[in-house]
């Protein structure tokens, strides 16, 4: 029997039930929309494709495979940095990136080996092998410039005053080139005092775990500065949604932030379904046009990358 056919000493309890979760399922809807991941397309601003990864032909990580762990994980454009450069090349250059709906953002490593890491910024060598990529460019399926230069660490950060450092800071102001870097806050001061206008992605925007009450300061300080969230501690509480303070800085910037996978190592390819997964479910905790900023379009703006 249907409610509305039901007796009429059974209707005020009827009404009332139906009042009653009316009520119930308004005061829900909100929570609801909140704890939806996001479910848009994600640009992922910090991927290694390094020689470890792929090594030839016998790689564990061949092209075929990292493109497959893109596509079912909505990644359409990637911020390649790899150790050496060949990585990036490849994955730029061949057409089942394109046939996967992948936009590769080619960026100049500085690394030709591990050796670089502790010495690149006072290394002339390195300046010259920057310099000769760039007015190389990137040939293939995606033809074009690179379009920044890194991922750098600096392991002490009064190395961001080495020479070739502050050359590198300049080449990238003068050439629109985005810069990415592995510091502490400390080292951005330094490198922003190199070239002011650069624009400046802090990787992991400080693993080292700069307060949020900082990484506030420096985006105030610096309106070129950006922020790539992978390996940022503090970043998410219980069940990966993000800590209150991270939540307000994100709110208060949701123009300056994005996301990243960070694959330096191939156990960070074998985690990457995971990886994306816990960045949808704490964008899913702020509102719609925020979490789309984070998870694409800063990305996307930036880089001039059409939309999927």
């Amino acid at each position: 029997m249907a409610l509305s056919q039901c007796p009429k000493p059974f209707g005020p309890l009827v009404h009332s039930w139906r009042a009653q979760a009316a009520i119930f399922l308004i005061a829900i809807a909100p929570l609801a929309a909140r704890a939806a991941d996001y479910a848009g397309p994600l640009f992922d601003a910090h991927l290694h494709y390094n020689e470890e990864a792929w090594n030839g032909s016998a790689g564990p990580h061949s092209p075929a495979d990292v493109l497959a762990r893109m596509q079912r994980n909505g990644v359409k454009a990637i911020v390649a940095n790899s150790r050496p450069n060949d990585g990036t090349k490849a994955l730029a250059s061949l057409e089942q990136t394109l046939q996967a709906g992948v936009t590769v953002v080619p960026f100049i490593r500085l690394y030709r080996n591990r050796a670089d890491y502790d010495s690149w910024f006072r290394d002339e060598t390195i300046y010259e092998m920057v310099q000769t990529e760039f007015a190389r460019g990137v040939t293939g399926a995606q033809v074009g410039p690179y379009k920044g230069i890194g991922e750098f660490h600096l392991y002490d950060s009064a190395n961001a005053n080495g020479p070739v450092a502050k050359k590198l800071m300049q080449f990238a102001e003068k050439n629109n080139l985005a810069v990415l870097s592995h510091v502490d806050d400390v080292a951005i001061d330094l490198l922003m005092a190199h070239a002011p206008k650069a624009r400046l992605i802090w990787a992991h925007t400080g693993i080292g775990g700069a307060p949020a009450a900082r990484v506030d300061a420096l985006f105030a300080r610096y309106p070129t500065l950006m922020g790539e969230l992978s390996y940022r501690p503090g970043l998410t509480c219980d069940a990966g949604k993000l800590c209150p303070e991270w939540r307000a800085l994100l709110l208060k910037y949701p123009g300056r932030f994005m996301i990243g996978s960070d694959t330096w190592v191939n156990q960070r390819w074998q985690y990457y379904d995971e990886l994306m997964k816990g960045y949808r479910v704490w964008l899913g905790d702020l509102p719609p046009d925020v979490a789309r900023k984070i998870g694409w379009d800063n990305g996307a703006s930036l880089f001039g990358v059409k939309a999927p």
